[in-house]
C-alpha cells in the first residue's frame, strides 16, 4: 500500500465517508474538519449543505465554488420474512454494475455488511439468462435468517446503503480508485481552493460549498445559493472520461490526465459564455491544461445555481472520471490539482469590474 500523503489522506477520508442524498452528515463532518482551518466562518443551510466563507475583500464579488457531498446509493424499503432486504436506488444506477457487489447498511446500531443478490443463473431459462436482471428483482442479503434477526442487527426501512470499496492508489500512482468520487472530488477541490487562498490578496468573498442532494435533483445547491446570493459560481464535479475501449470521440472527448474539463453544455445548463471565456483565458495565459466537453445527459449544481435570483453566471469544471455511478471510479491526480490551480488563479483575477464585464460583455 502506498504511503498516503496529506492530500491522499484527505481524499481517502472524504471518499470513505458514507452519505447518500438526505444522509450527508458523515461527509459533511469530514469536509468541515478539513475546510474550517482556512475559512472565516462555516455554516449550514436548512437542508444541510455546508457553506465555508473566506473573505478577501469585504463587499467584494461573491464567488461560489460548489461540490456536492452526496453519493449514489440505496435506501432500505422493506425487510421480508426471511430477512432479505428490498431497496430503492437513490441517484442513478445501471443494473449491470450492481449484482454480487458488497454494500454497507448504515444502521442505528452500527454498520452492517450486505451483498446484492438475485435469482442464480443456473435455474433460469436460456432466454432469461440473456436479459439483464432488473433492479426491482434484486435484494440485499445480510446473512439474516428472518425479519426479526435483520431487525436485531439494527436494520430498518429508511436506512441508507452505500457501496463498499477500499480507497486505492494504483500502480501508476497518479491514478486513484475509490467509491464516491462523484462528488467528493468536488468537495476536495473546494477545500483546497480555500487552502491555497490562505494569505493571498484577492478582491472577493469566496464560498466553498458542500451541497446536499445533488444526485436527486440539484437540491442543496439551490438552498445554498439562496443563502449566499453569489455573483458568479463554479460547480466542481466529475465528468465522463472518453479514453476507455469502445468510446468514440463523438460520445466523449476527454482523456484522464489532460486537464480539468470546461463544460460547454449539459442537460441542466448552457454554460455562461462570459465566465467560460474568462476562465479559459486565465488557463491559456498560465498554460494550465484543460479540455472542453459537452454532455447531452446529466447536469451539475451549476444547473440550479445559474437560475437562482435574477440569474448567476455559472460554469461547471469537472474531472474526467471512469466508471462513475458504480462501486469504484478512477480519476487522475493531475486533473484534480490543475482544477484547484485554475480556480485559484481565476479568483485572484476576479474583482467587481471583472464580474461586471463577465455579466454584460
Amino acid at each position: 500500500m502506498t504511503k498516503l500523503d496529506e492530500t491522499l489522506t484527505m481524499l481517502k477520508d472524504l471518499t470513505d465517508a458514507k452519505g447518500i442524498p438526505g444522509n450527508e452528515r458523515e461527509p459533511r463532518e469530514v469536509m468541515k474538519k478539513y475546510i474550517t482551518p482556512f475559512a472565516d466562518e462555516v455554516t449550514t443551510d436548512g437542508l444541510g449543505s455546508l457553506i465555508a466563507k473566506k473573505v478577501g475583500k469585504e463587499n467584494g464579488p461573491k464567488v461560489m465554488i460548489s461540490g456536492h457531498l452526496d453519493e449514489v446509493g440505496f435506501m432500505i424499503t422493506h425487510i421480508d420474512d426471511k430477512g432479505f432486504l428490498k431497496f430503492q436506488t437513490v441517484g442513478g444506477w445501471w443494473s449491470q454494475v450492481m449484482l454480487a457487489q458488497r454494500v454497507t447498511i448504515v444502521t442505528s446500531k452500527g454498520d452492517v455488511t450486505g451483498v446484492i443478490g438475485s435469482k442464480p443463473p443456473h435455474i433460469l431459462s436460456p432466454e432469461a439468462r440473456k436479459k439483464p436482471v432488473e433492479i426491482k428483482d434484486m435484494f440485499i442479503d445480510v446473512g439474516a435468517t428472518s425479519r426479526e434477526e435483520a431487525q436485531e442487527f439494527g436494520v430498518k426501512p429508511g436506512d441508507q446503503v452505500v457501496p463498499y470499496f477500499e480507497f486505492t492508489v494504483m500502480n501508476n500512482e497518479k491514478m486513484l480508485l475509490a467509491k464516491a468520487w462523484d462528488n467528493r472530488i468536488g468537495c476536495a477541490i473546494a477545500i483546497d481552493v480555500l487552502k491555497q487562498l490562505k494569505g493571498v490578496d484577492h478582491q472577493n468573498v469566496v464560498y466553498g460549498v458542500g451541497s446536499v442532494q445533488e444526485e436527486v435533483g440539484l437540491r442543496g445547491a439551490k438552498t445554498a445559493a439562496t443563502m449566499i446570493k453569489p455573483d458568479v459560481a463554479i460547480a466542481v464535479d466529475v465528468g465522463i472520461a472518453g479514453d476507455t475501449p469502445g468510446i468514440t470521440e463523438k460520445e466523449a472527448l476527454s482523456k484522464m490526465g489532460k486537464g480539468p474539463q470546461v463544460i460547454l453544455y449539459d442537460a441542466s445548463m448552457v454554460s455562461h459564455k462570459g465566465l467560460r471565456d474568462f476562465v479559459t483565458n486565465v488557463a491559456d495565459e498560465l498554460n494550465i491544461p484543460y479540455q472542453f466537453d459537452a454532455i447531452a445527459g446529466g447536469g451539475t449544481d451549476a444547473g440550479t445555481i445559474h437560475v437562482s435570483f435574477q440569474g448567476v453566471p455559472s460554469l461547471a469544471i469537472t474531472i474526467a472520471t471512469r466508471y462513475i455511478h458504480s462501486h469504484a471510479a478512477m480519476l487522475h491526480r493531475d486533473d484534480y490539482e490543475n482544477a484547484v490551480k485554475l480556480i485559484v488563479e481565476v479568483i485572484k483575477r476576479l474583482d467587481g469590474e471583472a464580474v461586471n464585464k463577465i455579466k454584460f460583455d
